[in-house]
């Protein structure tokens, strides 16, 4: 009966001893850090920058931007939608903005390891 507690204990601090040495632990809190900033980032570029674009636009809306173009085999339209793909780059630019700023605020109080 000994011998399988010495061998939890040496299995939980084993364990222990991998979270803190790859960071597990960190990489967790930052991604569960990184989906909640990204729900915010998202709604920022959704319910207030796209519509304040949206006020200069002639449709009044920078998701809702499109071209449509006619097949000349077939007949058929084909709509690219521009203005959503222009709202995405909004996104990865906020995004990759604020992941620089943490960095350099990470780095400045020495816990980035770079």
């Amino acid at each position: 009966m000994e011998k399988s507690s010495v061998k939890k204990k040496g299995f939980v601090k084993e364990f222990v001893d991998f979270l803190q040495t790859f960071g597990v632990i960190g990489l967790a809190i930052g991604f569960v850090i990184g989906v909640a900033s990204s729900a915010v980032v998202n709604s920022l570029v959704k319910d207030i920058i796209n519509p304040i674009v949206g006020l200069v636009l002639p449709t009044g809306n920078l998701q809702s931007l499109n071209a449509t173009v006619t097949s000349p085999v077939s007949g058929k339209p084909s709509v690219f939608l521009y203005g959503d793909f222009i709202s995405q780059i909004i996104y990865f630019v906020i995004i990759a903005l604020v992941v620089f700023i943490m960095y350099k605020q990470l780095k400045r109080m020495g816990l980035a390891k770079m």
